[in-house]
């Protein structure tokens, strides 16, 4: 009964709604102040150690924008496939990222929503995961057809037809 009702709860694909609208959201907070401040975005990057020179500003000024718009998406149920593979390979480098610079023993700041964010550390790397975890649901169990079946019910001009 328990392992039938967590299966059938972990599959729903109304879970995988909500999950969408957090990890969109997640994705927009964490995209705005590395936006509204690409320098210092370039160097908590830099921090790392692991991104070349040459494409480190580029990274910086790019990065936060698929961050953005792959969040987006997400919420508004356009292209959700795609934006969500893009957010799971994202959380797959910053996963990468995190462990490696842990491994080499470097302390520094994550650079996740602005340049004086948390210290990397194991915290860090199981919420990653988690959201991991949530992209992978949403591939798997999300129908993407929640916001089709509003949007059949709500005819031409905004008027509600009969399904």
């Amino acid at each position: 009964m328990i392992p039938a009702l967590l299966k059938r709860a972990i599959t729903s694909e109304y879970l995988s709604f909500v999950l969408r609208i957090l990890l969109g959201c997640f994705f927009i907070y964490a995209s705005l102040g590395k936006i509204a401040h690409p320098a210092q975005f370039a160097q908590a990057i830099a921090n790392y150690r692991l991104v070349p020179f040459i494409v480190l500003n580029l990274g910086a000024v790019i990065l936060p924008w698929i961050e953005f718009i792959a969040g987006l998406f997400l919420i508004i149920g356009f292209k959700s496939r795609a934006s969500v593979v893009v957010i799971g390979l994202l959380l797959v480098m910053f996963e990468a990222m995190i462990l490696i610079s842990m491994y080499r023993g470097v302390a520094i700041s994550c650079g996740c929503f602005d340049t004086m964010g948390e210290v990397i550390g194991w915290k860090k790397v199981f919420e990653d995961a988690f959201m991991l975890a949530f992209a992978i649901q949403i591939f798997f169990f999300d129908k993407f057809e929640l916001m089709k079946k509003f949007m059949s019910t709500v005819g031409p001009g905004g008027r509600i037809t009969s399904p």
